[in-house]
């Protein structure tokens, strides 16, 4: 299990909820329960008693439903009342991190020298993702035998390193990038023009973790 030492810092809400942000949760929430439904503007409207008009206003959150018209729409879309206001009580999570900052992780490499620097990662989501800002000194080893699950990109910052995956090796510059299958064996094969820093973003599922 990785190792953390320091805090990022995160943001749950990323701005504060206000009147119009919850007409437009509302509004998408509707339209896409329709969809779901296979329902058109003028069916929902027709069974929901209003007009095509005000639907559309509602799914474009230009307008502030009432509660009667609230009701009237969770009966057409056979929901429950509170489903409609299910993406605004949704938590929208935002990690900021300044330059040269960020989490410092032990990982596999850590033994090797790698130093690695988490500069977010996403929470409570069916799909993990983890950036990481990679450095690579003197006192670092090549190690091109890491595996894991789910898949990784490359893009190379500073330096020139031969990077290795699943028997093919490539020569890698500033500005290159590179994207794989992680459960194959990867990673840095020969180190040039030292320090080296890359960032390496890891997605995979949690279910498969």
């Amino acid at each position: 299990m990785n190792k953390v030492t320091n805090e990022l810092i995160q943001d749950p809400h990323g701005s504060l909820p206000d009147e119009r942000n919850l007409e437009a949760a509302i509004g998408h929430q509707v339209r896409s329960l329709r969809k779901k439904l296979g329902m058109t503007v003028n069916e929902l409207a027709s069974l929901a008693g209003l007009s095509t008009g005000m639907l559309s206003k509602i799914e474009n959150g230009l307008t502030s439903p009432s509660l009667t018209t609230l009701k009237s729409l969770s009966r057409a879309l056979n929901v429950p009342f509170t489903a409609l206001f299910q993406r605004f009580d949704e938590q929208h999570d935002a990690t900021f991190v300044k330059a040269g900052d960020g989490l410092k992780i032990e990982r596999r490499g850590t033994r090797a020298g790698h130093q690695y620097a988490l500069l977010g990662h996403s929470v409570n989501k069916a799909v993990a993702v983890e950036p990481y800002m990679i450095t690579l000194s003197h006192h670092s080893e090549v190690f091109p035998l890491f595996q894991h699950d789910g898949q990784e990109f490359l893009f190379l910052v500073e330096g020139r390193m031969d990077y290795h995956h699943g028997g093919q090796t490539f020569a890698m510059e500033p500005g290159d990038s590179l994207f794989f299958d992680a459960d194959a064996p990867h990673g840095p094969e020969s180190l040039h023009d030292l320090p080296i820093r890359f960032l390496s973003v890891i997605v995979y599922s949690r279910e498969g973790a």
